[in-house]
């Protein structure tokens, strides 16, 4: 009995390329959009603000696995209703992609916030030395921020390798799909499953760990 606990765990151990390495991708594209979407949240633009509102309450009020229906086969259904012939080569492509946007919405709140919670006083600071106010945010700002959000990022990170879960849904073969696809062979359902929720334990406690004690390590930090 235990031998089939443990070859449902190393089944699922498999797929952990593909769900660190969409994970980690999904998170520096939801970084760099997300930094974006932040600013422009920021912006005194009202239709700049808009947009960037709309795009993040529509990716966070909807569920991912939608999302990635959408991308992994709406819409190439969509273009090929309109005479283009196209299709996904690799589904890890929209996935990634689906991720990483997804991960944008919620990064672009994060990096909100990071950027609102230091002093108004360092952007006065900096424009009295006459940088102007992108030059400021850029040098001054933005790393202060980065120092604030680190945790959260990580705690993103963490969330996302067990959201990736969806994929399997898509036919990504990540740690979620190498258990249903051996549960499908077998038929055994409890030893593949638990098999599943011990190797995503395997991922995310431990980061779980490192992100406390960093987060603690710059608590200290900051106080002396």
């Amino acid at each position: 009995m235990v031998a089939l606990y443990w070859k449902g765990f190393l089944i699922a151990c498999e797929g952990i390329p593909v769900t660190v390495a969409v994970s980690l991708v999904a998170v520096l594209i939801g970084g760099v959009i997300g930094l974006f979407l932040a600013l422009l949240r920021l912006a005194r633009n009202p239709v700049l603000h808009n947009i960037a509102k709309i795009y993040i309450d529509v990716v966070r009020g909807t569920p991912m696995v939608v999302q990635a229906f959408i991308f992994a086969y709406g819409i190439p259904q969509l273009l090929q209703s309109n005479g283009v012939q196209f299709r996904w080569s690799n589904l890890v492509i929209p996935a990634v992609i689906v991720c990483g946007l997804n991960s944008a919405a919620y990064m672009a709140e994060i990096v909100r916030s990071g950027i609102q919670a230091v002093d108004k006083g360092q952007m006065e600071a900096a424009r009295s030395l006459g940088m102007n106010k992108s030059m400021a945010m850029r040098l001054i700002i933005i790393p202060q921020a980065v120092k604030v959000i680190m945790p959260a990022v990580g705690n993103e990170f963490v969330t996302l390798i067990k959201e990736t879960s969806v994929l399997s849904f898509v036919g990504v073969v990540e740690v979620m799909r190498k258990g249903a696809l051996w549960n499908a062979a077998t038929f055994e359902t409890f030893p593949a499953y638990i098999g599943v929720a011990l190797v995503y334990m395997l991922l995310t406690i431990p980061l779980s760990k490192i992100i406390g004690k960093v987060e603690k390590k710059m608590g200290h930090g900051e106080a002396a």
